[in-house]
């Protein structure tokens, strides 16, 4: 458990569930909420703290952490510790801890959503009835029943989908470069070829990293085999976007669901990347949310109860 003081304080540095600003209170914290802080802002008052809480924007990375003197822990709400320079952290003492456990079921649960959604036509049916289309032959549905269904990434939320999917019935083939020895009667282990040969849907659950940085590219999406619909929910920039939509485009992928994109600021985008987004927004076996997936009421609660567990500390109510 880590000790603290009356004189200690934490940054949060987004919107998180109250219990984690009481509980640290209780615990004897001071708690500096400030969901629009900047990078910039965060690099100048981060010597005052000797806590940090991360969300999805701003970074520790180096810059940061050579500001930050006093910087004991940092705790990341959700998964990702792309935002954190962990190499240079742990140099410097200072304690990373994430909850990737606490939004697994909301992300496996948004993934079978989606695939269900584009399956039945749900979204593109819906519309059209709105605009007083009555057509059903076009919107024809597709079973997840007896597909098989390829899965990238085999950490919480990967593992937590497969768990969902077994009802379906479906043949789960799962890849994870870092792990082996998982598979069961439900869960076959498999190689990134045979899921781009055999998958009538692809879901990807991996960091990003320098591995995985663009890994959906043109050559990945050339080796697709059955037209599978693809899921993203993990971070956009794993998928090259022009790749991605030259491939929808051509019809080497049957649908394609996105939580996440590149940027996600749509208010800074470039002209190329507004023209990719029209691009996407005009076909009706796309989906796209806006980086919801792991973002449940459930799961805000519980990605804050998971962090303060690893960090030592009890949750207030």
């Amino acid at each position: 458990m880590i000790a603290v003081s009356s004189l200690h304080s934490v940054l949060i540095t987004g919107s998180a569930h109250p219990v984690l600003a009481r509980s640290l209170e209780v615990a004897g914290y001071v708690v500096d909420q400030r969901p629009t802080i900047t990078q910039e802002e965060a690099e100048a008052c981060i010597e005052n703290y000797t806590g940090l809480i991360l969300t999805t924007r701003i970074k520790a990375d180096e810059a940061l952490l050579q500001k930050a003197v006093n910087l004991k822990w940092i705790g990341r709400l959700g998964s990702g510790m792309e935002l954190i320079d962990t190499a240079f952290a742990t140099q410097q003492g200072i304690i990373c801890e994430s909850s990737p456990e606490g939004n697994r079921l909301s992300v496996a649960e948004h993934v079978l959503g989606m695939i269900l959604g584009l399956n039945h036509k749900i979204a593109a049916a819906d519309l059209e009835v709105r605009r007083r289309h009555w057509r059903r032959e076009q919107n024809r549905g597709t079973e997840l029943s007896g597909k098989t269904v390829g899965i990238i990434g085999y950490g919480n939320t990967g593992s937590e989908l497969a768990r969902l999917l077994v009802p379906f019935n479906v043949n789960l083939l799962v890849y994870d470069r870092f792990k082996s020895g998982f598979g069961n009667e439900f869960v076959h282990e498999s190689t990134l070829e045979a899921i781009q040969q055999q998958a009538e849907i692809i879901s990807f659950h991996v960091p990003l990293t320098e591995l995985t940085t663009n890994m959906v590219d043109t050559a990945f999406l050339n080796t697709l085999q059955r037209q599978p619909l693809l899921v993203n929910t993990s971070r956009g920039a794993i998928i090259q976007l022009e790749d991605l939509i030259a491939a929808l485009e051509q019809e080497k992928l049957r649908g394609v669901a996105l939580d996440v994109l590149p940027n996600e600021d749509l208010s800074s985008y470039t002209p190329l990347e507004n023209e990719q987004l029209e691009r996407l927004t005009r076909k009706d076996n796309v989906l796209l949310t806006p980086h919801i997936a792991g973002y449940s009421y459930e799961a805000f609660e519980r990605m804050s109860t998971v962090l303060l567990e690893k960090l030592g500390i009890k949750a207030v109510f």
